[in-house]
C-alpha cells in the first residue's frame, strides 16, 4: 500500500500540532505561583515590621530582615530555636496562651507586650500572629508580625503627664481662686473693694499659669518657669521708670527652676508684696525703688525684698492679720515649707522669704 494509501488517524486526544495544550497553561499557572511567591516573599523579606513565622511548638521556621534589625539575632541564630528566644523570663506564659489560641484558629490583633532584645534590653512592641494553614486547611504554625512601639509608648506616658498635670493644676487654681475670694473678703470694706482685690489676684494667678506654659510645660513639666521670669511677670502691672530712666523693680540674683507645684504659691506672694508696695510701700510714690534679690544658700533660697524711697514706714498693730498674714501662712509654712519674715525699717520695708531649695525646685 502506498504512503497515500495508509489511513490517517486522528491524533490522541489533546494531540494536535500544538502537542499536549494542557502542559503549556500548567507551566504557566506554576510560573505565575512562583513569581507570587517571590513576590510576596520580598514584601515579606523588605518590610520594616519583625515578621516571622513558627510551628505549634513554638520553634521559629523564618526571620525577616526586620525581625534582625528588632531583635539582633540572624536568621542563622534565630531559625530552629523557640520563640521563647526574644520573649522576657517573666512573660512566657504568654506563650502557650498565643498558641492555644492559634490552634483553635482565631487571630490575635494588635496585642501589646515586651520583647526582649539579644543585647537583653526590653523593647515595647505590638504584636499581631495568625494561624498559618496547609493545602488541607489545617493548622501547622502561626505567623507573627511585630512593630516597635517604644517611641508611641513614650508619647502615650508623656500625654498622660500632661493630663495629670492640667488636672492637677485646675483642681488647684479653683482651690486657690475659693481662698482668695474668701480671704479677699476678710480684708475688704465694700463689695467693689473685694472685687477689684480678687479680681488682681486672679489676674496674678493668671499670668504665673501663662508663664508656665510658655516655659515649655508640655516637655517638662517639673522645671515650667524660672524664679526671676516669674517674679518679673507677676511684679511688671506695677513696674515703670524711675527718675533716673531705669526700672523702679530690679530682679537679679540667682535663677533657679520653679516645680510648677510652686508656681502659684510664689506667684500670690509676690502679687501680695507688689500690691502692697503699691498702696502704702515704696511704689506709692514717685521715687520710691523695690530690689528683688534671690541667692542660693546651700538646701535654701533665700528671697530678698527691700522697699526704699516710700512714705513712713508704719508697723502694723498687733493681732491684726490682713489677706498678707493669712496667705503666709498658708503658702509659705504650708504649701512650701518655708519661713517669711518681715523689718519695718526707717528707710523702707524689708521682706525675707526661705524656701527650701526641694520644695522651689522640685
Amino acid at each position: 500500500m502506498s504512503n497515500v494509501d495508509q489511513p490517517v488517524h486522528p491524533p490522541p486526544t489533546g494531540m494536535g500540532n500544538g502537542g499536549n495544550v494542557q502542559a503549556p497553561k500548567r507551566l504557566e499557572e506554576g510560573g505565575r505561583a512562583i513569581r507570587e511567591a517571590l513576590h510576596y516573599a520580598a514584601i515579606v523579606e523588605s518590610s520594616d515590621d519583625a515578621i516571622l513565622s513558627k510551628d505549634l511548638d513554638g520553634v521559629i521556621l523564618s526571620w525577616n530582615r526586620g525581625a534582625e534589625r528588632l531583635f539582633g539575632y540572624s536568621a542563622a541564630e534565630a531559625i530552629g530555636q523557640p520563640v521563647t528566644l526574644i520573649i522576657p523570663r517573666e512573660r512566657h506564659e504568654e506563650e502557650p496562651k498565643i498558641l492555644d489560641t492559634i490552634r483553635r484558629g482565631e487571630p490575635i490583633h494588635h496585642f501589646e507586650t515586651v520583647r526582649q532584645h539579644k543585647h537583653g534590653n526590653l523593647i515595647d512592641i505590638s504584636l499581631t500572629v495568625s494561624p498559618i494553614r496547609n493545602a488541607r486547611g489545617e493548622i501547622i504554625g502561626a505567623s507573627k508580625i511585630a512593630r516597635d512601639i517604644t517611641e508611641l509608648k513614650r508619647a502615650r506616658d508623656r500625654q498622660q503627664l500632661l493630663l495629670r498635670e492640667m488636672s492637677h493644676r485646675v483642681k488647684n487654681l479653683f482651690a486657690l481662686s475659693s481662698s482668695i475670694v474668701g480671704l479677699s473678703a476678710r480684708s475688704a470694706h465694700s463689695v467693689q473693694e473685694l472685687a477689684d482685690a480678687a479680681r488682681e489676684r486672679l489676674a496674678a494667678l493668671a499670668r504665673a499659669h501663662a508663664l508656665t506654659f510658655a516655659h515649655g510645660v508640655v516637655e517638662s513639666s517639673d522645671h515650667p518657669a524660672t524664679l526671676q521670669s516669674l517674679i518679673r511677670t507677676i511684679v511688671a502691672p506695677f513696674d515703670g521708670q524711675g527718675q533716673d530712666g531705669r526700672s523702679r523693680i530690679a530682679v537679679s540674683g540667682a535663677d533657679l527652676p520653679v516645680a510648677s507645684g510652686s508656681v502659684a504659691s510664689l506667684a500670690l506672694l509676690i502679687h501680695e508684696f507688689a500690691t502692697n508696695a503699691a498702696k502704702y510701700g515704696a511704689l506709692s510714690t514717685e521715687v520710691g525703688t523695690i530690689d528683688v534679690v534671690s541667692v542660693e544658700d546651700g538646701e535654701q533660697v533665700a528671697l530678698n525684698w527691700t522697699e526704699r524711697g516710700g512714705p513712713p514706714v508704719v508697723q502694723p498693730a498687733a493681732g491684726r492679720e490682713g489677706f498678707g498674714g493669712v496667705l503666709s501662712r498658708i503658702a509659705v509654712e504650708k504649701q512650701l515649707g518655708g519661713e517669711l519674715s518681715r523689718e519695718w525699717k526707717p528707710d523702707g520695708l524689708s521682706i525675707r522669704l526661705i524656701v527650701p531649695m526641694s520644695s522651689l525646685t522640685g
